[in-house]
């Protein structure tokens, strides 16, 4: 068959379809709105998606439905090529985005009851509904990743696009910091056996019949959790670490667990309520090892003499951290911080702990800091040393000291300009319909009406 049959097949397949009004699941009668190649879209496809975009919190200035419209219209013209050139979603890739899809959007309207009233549909109906949709969008998804994929920059470029581009369009970049440090954990037997003792003795109070929420209010040191009474509502399991979730979905409604320990300390656990194989809320309680004076006063004496042999330059601080410092992150960098973020060694100060840019903010470059408490990421006190090792004050992004910044931008704009242009070709000789109802939206990009 040539080119031109098949375009003539696709035109007479979409003027059968066109005006048609298709029966809905609900009884309702929907509406095919617009065509785009062989593909459809139904005026169901667009209160969906605005729903759906409701439910994640998105607002918009402009007229929400048209919005929602004009990226439909994108998406098929995506997938209609997507088709042509055989790309392919397999059913585990589907399949997981699926299940990642509800499982938020049972968080957020509270479980599976609330969410099939928010979208007037039984639960099955939705899944139906959402897989294919699900597998067109992986499809668009990987029609513009193939699109914009071969894109590279050359240096030449990059210094073009620089000089080109308006400097007032450059982010400012905010000070920033390097720092070096050497980290003791104290020692925590004794303070993990009296975490637990502690933690024993709330869960004989609950069985005893004291209320759990009362005492999460008064001991818990989740301080979110705390406000509500230890409550954390509806979630997935899987943002919970492993042993958290699955000693909580092993309970029953009601019951407390034995102590649960993770990398943020000891928990006890209430199931509250239960929907599916991996949605629950629950309750907790969570204390922390709580070290004694004389723990600190030892890792504080531990790190001043490790300060005095570095003035002294018995030892640098690269190695002195190498040797003495417990965090394994750093240790072996000499020190040197990581920003888990940017996955460079600069923090804008918002990045930094709080306590950590109290002692930075009056030190000078090279400047070693005195001892303090801090907490590590999984918040376990610790305590440590800072040396800091470089401040970059603020600027407008240069090529100079900001590189990547710079060739990143150009990068991403060769890239959208590629796209834009096959858009506007795809549209120049794709059939195109659009219903009366949506021809007067404000589109963003010309093309779609002809």
């Amino acid at each position: 068959m040539n080119e031109y049959m098949k375009k003539l097949g696709v035109t007479l397949l979409s003027l059968i379809c066109w005006g048609l009004p298709l029966s809905a699941q609900d009884g309702l009668i929907d509406k095919v709105v617009a065509v785009v190649g062989g593909e459809m879209i139904l005026l169901s496809d667009i209160e969906s998606e605005v729903l759906m975009m409701r439910v994640q919190g998105v607002v918009s200035d402009k007229n929400l439905k048209c919005e929602v419209f004009e990226n439909l219209l994108l998406q098929k013209l995506l997938l209609a090529q997507a088709r042509l050139d055989s790309l392919k979603a397999d059913d585990s890739m589907v399949d997981g985005q699926l299940e990642q899809q509800f499982r938020m959007i049972l968080t957020q309207l509270g479980g599976e009851k609330a969410t099939e009233a928010y979208f007037k549909k039984p639960m099955f109906k939705l899944k139906q509904d959402w897989r294919e949709l699900t597998r067109e969008r992986i499809l668009t998804q990987l029609m513009q990743q193939k699109l914009m994929k071969d894109v590279s920059i050359a240096p030449s470029e990059v210094e073009h696009f620089y000089k080109k581009i308006s400097k007032d369009s450059l982010p400012i970049i905010p000070d920033q910091y390097v720092i070096r440090q050497i980290v003791i954990h104290p020692p925590a037997n004794d303070a993990r056996f009296e975490a637990k003792e502690q933690l024993l003795a709330l869960r004989e109070r609950i069985i005893n019949g004291e209320r759990f929420t009362t005492l999460a209010v008064m001991y818990s040191e989740d301080p979110e959790s705390a406000k509500r009474g230890g409550e954390l509502g509806l979630q997935s399991a899987e943002i919970y670490l492993p042993a958290f979730a699955d000693a909580a979905l092993s309970l029953k409604p009601g019951q407390v667990s034995q102590i649960v320990e993770t990398e943020y300390g000891y928990h006890i656990i209430q199931l509250i309520s239960k929907e599916g194989n991996d949605m629950f809320n629950a309750r907790h309680i969570l204390l922390r090892p709580k070290f004694t004076s004389d723990a600190r006063q030892t890792a504080f004496v531990r790190l001043d003499s490790i300060v005095d042999l570095i003035r002294l330059d018995s030892i640098s601080f690269e190695n002195a951290a190498l040797r003495f410092s417990t965090d394994n992150k750093s240790n072996l960098n000499g020190g040197i911080v990581v920003n888990e973020r940017t996955m460079t060694s600069r923090f804008d100060k918002d990045q930094l702990e709080p306590v950590d840019y109290m002692v930075l903010r009056n030190m000078q470059v090279g400047e070693i800091s005195h001892s303090y408490e801090a907490m590590d990421d999984k918040r376990n006190t610790i305590y440590k040393i800072i040396k800091l090792e470089s401040l970059i004050p603020s600027h407008t992004a240069n090529i100079k000291d900001d590189y990547n910044i710079v060739q990143s931008m150009a990068k991403q704009k060769r890239q959208m300009d590629n796209f834009n242009k096959w858009v506007e070709k795809k549209q120049a000789y794709t059939y195109i319909r659009i219903d009366p109802l949506y021809s007067n939206c404000n589109f963003g990009r010309k093309g779609w009406i002809k």
